[in-house]
């Protein structure tokens, strides 16, 4: 901040209040910056474009206008709201993930950019006519993203189920599918296969995968916003893994295939559990950081 800058800002809650778009914007920027967010002039950018509904070309552009007295009210709450940490995704209610834009809230894990990448090696999969089971569902961001791709393109395949043990995930994910016209899903409540009595040609999925002891090691925006049932992997991030490959086979079509995205650290300890049920063709894929992310096999047993 500048010499005097700070005294004329701290009072931009006044009525008559004359401080500029782009004075507010260093301010918050500021602000942000000292709790430890790291993205802080980009945060800043986000929460003013939430309160006046435009781009940030727009704010931009406009950088010399003054905000009404409405819109320094709401900027100044949700300021405080990203200054304790909650997530931008929380705060606006939405996140993008695959081109598109997906319903959140604090009932689901916020889609990461890396899993972009399971729905890139499920998708090169796909002929129109599978079926698919997508394991721990969440926002249902995952599944849908592989139906439905980027660009509007006709369904990728025939029919698919979402599962997950939250209801309240499912209501989530029912919303997303309804909003992006997944009309050929199906959201089913239960732990991973419970409730689940047919075979699928493709399993999916994006368990929870964090050792217990590391969860306190997150982000707080991780650890205090994201569900700790969808962080939390067991003592040492396995737990789901072994559950859901030693059962996997009893759910698979002859030649259909599993796809796991995994952390950085577990390809070799999940490629063994692969092998140990007799699944195939055992590929680990990198993200675009180039840590190992995903794990597709074959059953074709």
């Amino acid at each position: 901040m500048f010499a005097g800058e700070v005294p004329r800002l701290f009072c931009f809650m006044d009525k008559k209040s004359d401080v500029t778009i782009r004075e507010i914007l260093i301010y918050m920027k500021d602000r942000l910056e000292r709790v430890g967010i790291k993205d802080s002039a980009e945060d800043a950018y986000r929460l003013l474009c939430l309160v006046r509904d435009v781009s940030k070309s727009d704010l931009i552009l406009k950088g010399d206008e003054t905000l009404t007295e409405d819109e320094r009210i709401r900027l100044f709450s949700l300021l405080q709201d990203r200054l304790r940490r909650i997530p931008m995704q929380h705060i606006s209610g939405k996140a993008d993930f695959y081109g598109r834009e997906f319903k959140v809230n604090g009932n689901v894990l916020i889609p990461r950019q890396d899993t972009e990448i399971l729905v890139e090696e499920v998708r090169k999969n796909l002929h129109g006519d599978e079926t698919v089971l997508d394991m721990c569902t969440g926002s249902g961001c995952i599944l849908i993203a592989c139906d439905i791709g980027d660009k509007g393109d006709d369904k990728a395949f025939a029919k698919g189920i979402g599962s997950d043990i939250s209801a309240k995930a499912l209501a989530v994910a029912k919303e997303n599918a309804d909003m992006l016209g997944a009309d050929n899903l199906e959201f089913v409540e239960g732990d991973l296969f419970e409730n689940i009595d047919t075979t699928f040609d493709i399993i999916i999925s994006n368990p929870p995968y964090i050792e217990s002891l590391k969860i306190a090691e997150l982000e707080p925006e991780v650890r205090e916003f994201d569900p700790l049932e969808a962080l939390d992997g067991g003592e040492d991030g396995l737990f789901f893994y072994r559950r859901i490959i030693k059962r996997a086979p009893a759910f698979l079509k002859k030649g259909g295939m599993i796809f796991l995205e995994i952390g950085y650290n577990q390809a070799k300890e999940v490629t063994g559990l692969l092998i140990g049920e007799r699944f195939s063709d055992i590929e680990v894929i990198k993200d675009y950081g180039g840590n190992d992310r995903v794990v597709k096999a074959v059953f074709d047993i």
